[in-house]
Parts: structure tokens; sequence; C-alpha cells
């Protein structure tokens, strides 16, 4: 009897643990196995920008272009003082990995001129985040903040032609629509009046700054055909005692690299104003090369 028993209970206890096991290998589908916090898929990483190093900034412009744009520094006639001119100013920056400038300043006999170029390479902290995404953030808050006006259907070739013959038609630089429109009509219609008009118009004129009568296809603008996206601002100092300095700046972005270019010229003779279409072509020559800098 004693031994009928121990053999019931042996056959028991194997019983409990094939049901047991069975049990385990039926729930194999609801047994989590996987480590803590591992949810079996890994969240893509974002890509890098495609410049992990700057070009050195006071090097990046040959002496033509630079030249063109500080026309003065042929005038230097030291040959030491004109290499000095044309090395220029490295800008004060804590890690040049990221952020390099140089700027020249240059007086002529006719103006003083200063340029200013700057390289930013923009790296993203956020895995989620590419470099290229956080460079055109970046990008679009310095192009919202140059307030840049709607673009306009309005501009004709006259305009990108002579941008400047409102200026060479009135030394005032008033808008040269209305005074053709007036000067056309008053002499056949009120012949004894025209003196007069003539007058008024000019005293008129000649209250009214050069800059009041811009070209469409001059104002500041998004350019198309520059990097992955580019504007240019054009700015003119208020009519005061001393002549009005002109300030062009051409912004553009590459991948993870934007590139600021400033600048301005203030003429020596008080009342001329600089020439905004040949500043403009200026920097985006510049501009154009730097491009190419970075591409190859």
């Amino acid at each position: 009897m004693q031994r009928k028993a121990y053999v019931t209970g042996v056959t028991a206890l194997l019983a409990a643990l094939l049901a047991g096991c069975t049990g385990g290998s039926d729930g194999d589908g609801a047994t989590d196995d996987s480590k803590p916090g591992d949810s079996g898929t890994k969240a893509a990483v974002a890509q890098p920008g495609r410049y992990r190093t700057l070009p050195e900034a006071c090097a990046a412009i040959d002496h033509g272009t630079l030249d063109s744009l500080l026309p003065g520094i042929r005038q230097i006639a030291d040959e030491e003082r004109r290499g000095t001119a044309y090395e220029g100013t490295p800008t004060l920056t804590y890690d040049t990995d990221r952020r390099v400038g140089c700027r020249w300043k240059v007086e002529s006999d006719s103006a003083t001129d200063h340029l200013l170029v700057d390289f930013e390479r923009v790296v993203s902290y956020d895995n989620a985040v590419s470099d290229d995404s956080r460079a055109t953030d970046l990008y679009t808050i310095k192009e919202t903040a140059a307030d840049l006006p709607e673009p306009s259907a309005s501009a004709t070739p006259e305009d990108s032609e002579s941008p400047d013959a409102g200026d060479s038609a009135s030394p005032s630089g008033s808008p040269s629509a209305s005074s053709s429109a007036n000067g056309g009509s008053s002499p056949s219609s009120t012949p004894s009046g025209s003196a007069s008009a003539s007058s008024s118009s000019s005293d008129a004129s000649s209250s009214s700054p050069s800059a009041d009568a811009t070209p469409t296809s001059l104002q500041p603008r998004v350019l198309d055909g520059l990097g992955d996206q580019a504007y240019l601002d054009d700015t003119l100092s208020p009519a005061t005692s001393t002549a009005q300095q002109r300030t062009v700046t051409v912004v553009f972005r590459t991948s993870n690299v934007i590139v600021t270019i400033e600048y301005d010229e203030q003429p020596t003779v008080t009342g001329e104003v600089p020439d905004s279409k040949e500043m403009q072509d200026r920097a985006r020559n510049l501009a154009a090369k730097l491009a190419d800098t970075l591409n190859g």
C-alpha cells in the first residue's frame, strides 16, 4: 500500500510539471522576452550636413574680385600696405569649425568701401532633425528679419537696363514719370505758366532723395540660382549733411552652411549716392564665386 501511494504521488508531480511546460509553450505569442525600453525598431537618425569644415574666409576671395569690390586697393601706392589691405581682418570667433569671417575696409579718392564675408556651418544636436533642416530654419529667420517687399510684376526692361535713369533725368532723383508727364503738357497748354511750373517742380524735386525712385528690379528680393536658398537686401541711409551710405546684403544657404555678404559704400562727396545696380552686381558676383568654392 505504501509503494502504491508513492507511485501515485510521483505521477501527479510529473503531470503538473508537464502542464506547466505546455502552458508556457502555448503562450509564446504573449510572452515579452524583449529588454526594457526596446521597442523592437530603432528611430531613424537624421542625416548629417554636407559640410564638415569651412573655408578660410580671408583667403576665399581672389585679388581681382577684391579690386572690383574695393577700388581703393589699387590706389594704395605702398606695396606692403596694399598687401595688408588684400589680406583683410579675421572676425572674432571662438569655434572656427562652426563659424569664420573676414572684414575689409578701403578708402579711395571717391568713396570708402567695407566688405564682410561670414560663413556659418550649422550642426543639429537633435538626432531627429538634420543639419540641413536646422540650417533652413536659421536661414528663414534671417530672411524674415530682412522684411523683403512682396514680389511685384511691374518691373520693366527699362528698370533693369538703366536703374539710375531717374537720377540722370533729375539731379534730385524725384520720380521721372510724373515730371515728364507735367513737362510734356505744360508748354503747349499753358505757355505763360511753364516757367512757374518748372520752378515748382524743381523746388519739389530738390527736397526728395535720389533713393525714392528705386526700380522694382533692384528692390530687395529672393534670388534664384544661388545655393539652395538666397535673398538680396539693399538699404540706403537717410539723407543727412553727410554722404549717404548704401549697404547691399546677400545671404545664401548651401546644405548646412549659411553665407552672408555685407557690402557698403559711402561716397566722399556729400550729395552723391552709391549706384545700386553696380553694387548689387558686384555682391552677387562674389556670392556666386563663394558658392562655387563651397561646391568645389
